[in-house]
Parts: structure tokens; C-alpha cells; sequence
């Protein structure tokens, strides 16, 4: 492994941002229309910068460079309750260990800081990415991201004790 995983920084912002830009739409062409993806690239290819300076986001970088992002955040609502946020991985730097790396990073401080199970609302296409993770399919559903655009989706979970 190449690569290393720390938590994100505010500064890491402008790089997380152009690695969703660069990778959501070619990681994500070939299970959805492009009817979808003209209206939600344009809002999941965007950094929340709330989640880059949470804690608990993580980067994996490799000479410099963001090749893989994702983190948890606890359920504002259920304290044993966390969610999988914003997965993703260079498209250059796919089949390298670099999800895996940063999810199981990401699994283990949620187990540490008490957290009983993880929900992900992941895309079709990192569903057989986080069933190999020991994430279970519970339903299709979609994601609200605007008024009018609906993004379909998988909810997932895992438990962890």
C-alpha cells in the first residue's frame, strides 16, 4: 500500500472536491441514464465542506494527492446509530485497496466511539463494493438531493456489535 489514510482537513476541500468532479461521473456512467446524472452530478460532485472538517472524514493520499475519500458521522437523533458518508475513490486508482482502506478505517472509529451499526445509502454501483464490506442490501430508495431531483439509491446496513 502506497497510499496513506489521515482524517481530512478544511484545507483538503478544493482536492475533494475536483477527485468527486473527476470520478463520479465516469464511476457512475455505467448504472445510471444520463437523465439522472445531468441533474445529480452537479450536486453529490460537490465537498460539503461541514463533512471535510468533521473528524471523521478520512483521505487516502499518495505523493500528494487525494485518491480516495469517505467517513461516518454519528445520527444526530440515535447515538448508536452512524452513516457512511461520500465513498469515493480516484477512477485511476481503482482495485488498489483504497475504498477498502478508508472504510474499514472509517468502521473501526465508528466501533470505537460507541456506534452499533452504520447505514449507507450507497449507488448501484458501490453496492458490491459495501456487500463486501459486510453491508447488507435492505431496500431500494431515493435520495432527495433538490426540489425535483431524485437519485436512486441503496440502503444499506452493517452491524458492528
Amino acid at each position: 500500500m502506497a497510499f496513506s489514510i489521515r482524517p481530512s482537513r478544511d484545507s483538503d476541500l478544493a482536492a475533494v472536491d475536483a477527485l468527486l468532479a473527476r470520478s463520479y461521473p465516469k464511476l457512475l456512467k455505467a448504472d445510471y441514464p444520463p437523465s439522472v446524472l445531468v441533474t445529480a452530478l452537479p450536486i453529490i460532485s460537490r465537498a460539503r465542506p461541514e463533512l471535510v472538517g468533521c473528524g471523521t472524514y478520512y483521505v487516502a493520499e499518495e505523493d500528494g494527492r487525494i485518491i480516495g475519500a469517505g467517513g461516518w458521522t454519528r445520527d444526530s437523533r440515535r447515538a448508536e446509530l452512524g452513516h457512511i458518508r461520500h465513498v469515493v475513490t480516484d477512477d485511476r486508482a481503482l482495485r488498489r485497496g483504497v475504498g477498502r482502506a478508508i472504510l474499514g478505517r472509517a468502521l473501526a472509529a465508528a466501533q470505537a466511539a460507541g456506534i452499533q451499526q452504520l447505514e449507507c445509502w450507497s449507488t448501484r454501483t458501490a453496492e458490491p463494493f459495501y456487500a463486501a464490506m459486510g453491508f447488507i442490501s435492505e431496500a431500494p430508495m431515493e435520495v432527495s438531493l433538490a426540489p425535483a431531483v431524485r437519485f436512486p439509491a441503496v440502503r444499506m446496513r452493517r452491524h458492528l456489535r
